[in-house]
């Protein structure tokens, strides 16, 4: 998308969806409330961001929130006001630019391979595994920078090398962009947001053991994106593969059927591969780093919208007219990923891409200072990286996994709540239950 647009645009939802748990959304102008509800029948939040600023009427009926959740009030400053601090050349790209990030990340990939087939030496693949799989999600972040047009300002060529990019590492393109701009629009809503919501109490009680396990109980959730790519989330239904799924509109279909021909084709090249070279080398060149990749992907994602560094801080979760694109956005977190953050374009940098995700991510830091006098103290600032390598995030992120269990099934703005008996130590007591 071309200079100042904030958002992508935004689409009709289709007719007849429905809900058990109707209560309008009516916070974006011009669009039909959207239903309150995981379980339906309909694409309820298969919508993409607003192209203008959404309705930001303060709440009239919620409490004023202090410590550890004040950041759930309501914020004194709307979305345009945030739009007009970013320079306007930060929503500008520059094709050349994107370009050469990827003709980088690929060098280096090639580079990786060729070498550590040449070494074939045992004490070098563990080192390569890692750098290779922290390359896959390099270039991933490329494919997600095509997905919300940030590429270049051609659509169709973004869209060939998203599907390229990410068909390398057997990412759907256009069935993943599409959910993660139902993401997008509908972030830190408990129903209608697409990935990492939380679970509601009564359905964390209907959970199996295995459900549980996937989805909350550490490290598993760290290897769960490809099950997520079949299946979706607890409470949701349908495959990013599936042209038919719920998460796409019909004329959308041919763009999810396309993305099947470029992993068809990757597939066919692994197998071509494999044949040539034998399934061990295809195994410590590719398999590997493409789970290194998964648990990339999963620990970052996961840390941009949970466990903030200050350990008593709640991150809220809204409903019903509590609800508008600018509050979801801004429960997003930054984080400073050490001498990952540029190796992986800035993706840490994420509260200002989730309210102008079509900001180039070369254009992230500058946009992000910018906006924090607007922001003040509902901006997080990221806690410092100690050294090459982010320790110091392993903290929250456990601390995250071993109290963020499920939200009350009532309530307009909520928090997470802790189940104490989801424990590894407690997996023999849970499988028992099964």
């Amino acid at each position: 998308m071309a200079s100042t647009t904030i958002v992508s645009s935004m689409q009709q939802l289709a007719a007849g969806t429905a809900s058990r748990r109707a209560q309008p959304l009516t916070s974006v102008r011009g669009l039909r409330p959207l239903q309150q509800s995981r379980k339906h029948t309909g694409r309820v939040a298969n919508i993409a961001a607003p192209m203008s600023p959404p309705s930001e009427a303060a709440p009239a009926s919620q409490p004023v929130l202090e410590g550890g959740r004040k950041r759930a009030n309501p914020p004194p400053f709307t979305l345009a006001d945030i739009k007009n601090a970013n320079p306007a050349h930060c929503f500008e790209k520059d094709l050349f630019r994107s370009a050469a990030h990827l003709a980088l990340d690929l060098g280096i990939v090639f580079g990786l391979a060729f070498v550590a087939n040449q070494l074939n030496n045992p004490l070098v693949w563990p080192l390569y595994w890692f750098a290779q799989g922290t390359m896959f999600w390099a270039l991933f972040c490329v494919g997600h920078d095509c997905g919300h047009q940030s590429f270049s300002n051609n659509k169709q060529l973004n869209d060939f090398v998203g599907n390229l990019v990410h068909a390398s590492i057997l990412v759907p393109y256009h069935g993943w962009r599409i959910s993660h701009r139902t993401h997008h629009a509908n972030h830190a809503h408990v129903e209608n947001d697409e990935s990492w919501y939380p679970t509601s109490e009564s359905e964390y009680k209907e959970m199996g053991f295995l459900s549980k396990l996937g989805r909350l109980l550490f490290p598993m959730p760290l290897f769960a994106y490809p099950f997520y790519l079949f299946r979706r989330s607890p409470g949701k239904t349908g495959s990013h593969f599936d042209p038919e799924c719920d998460l796409f509109v019909p004329a959308e279909a041919p763009l999810v059927e396309t993305t099947n021909k470029f992993l068809i084709g990757q597939l066919g090249l692994l197998a071509g591969l494999t044949l040539a070279l034998g399934p061990g080398t295809i195994f410590k060149l590719y398999v590997v780093p493409y789970w290194m990749f998964v648990v990339w992907l999963d620990v970052v994602t996961y840390l941009h919208h949970h466990g903030p560094s200050d350990e008593n801080e709640e991150m809220p979760w809204y409903r019903r007219e509590e609800w508008n694109y600018m509050r979801g956005g801004l429960t997003t977190i930054d984080r400073d990923y050490g001498i990952f953050s540029k190796i992986h374009h800035d993706i840490g940098t994420h509260v200002v891409h989730h309210l102008f995700p079509q900001i180039p991510h070369y254009h992230l830091c500058e946009a992000t200072e910018a906006v924090k006098p607007v922001l003040g103290d509902y901006y997080r600032e990221p806690e410092p990286s100690p050294g090459w390598f982010p320790t110091h995030l392993i903290k929250p992120l456990m601390r995250s996994f071993g109290k963020d269990h499920y939200v009350a099934d009532e309530g307009n703005v909520v928090f997470y709540q802790q189940d104490p008996e989801l424990k590894l130590s407690n997996v023999k007591k849970l499988t028992e239950k099964m």
